[in-house]
């Protein structure tokens, strides 16, 4: 049976300028380099405002 580690990425939105996407593309595809890949994003809220997004990444680990 296969099994799985997880990681979680949380990224944050400034204010009036929303998300460094150039830093989350070269983070990602550094961890993609590790064998991690994407598995669900989800908003992060307050006071009904995204802030930021919380993305969960897995990586099958070796038997």
């Amino acid at each position: 049976m296969k099994k799985f580690e997880y990681h979680l990425l949380e990224t944050e939105s400034r204010f009036f300028k929303g998300l460094d996407y150039k830093q989350l593309n070269e983070q990602l595809n550094q961890l993609g380099s590790l064998g991690w890949e994407v598995v669900t994003t989800a908003p992060i809220t307050a006071a009904g405002t995204t802030t930021g997004l919380l993305i969960t990444l897995k990586r099958e680990l070796p038997e």
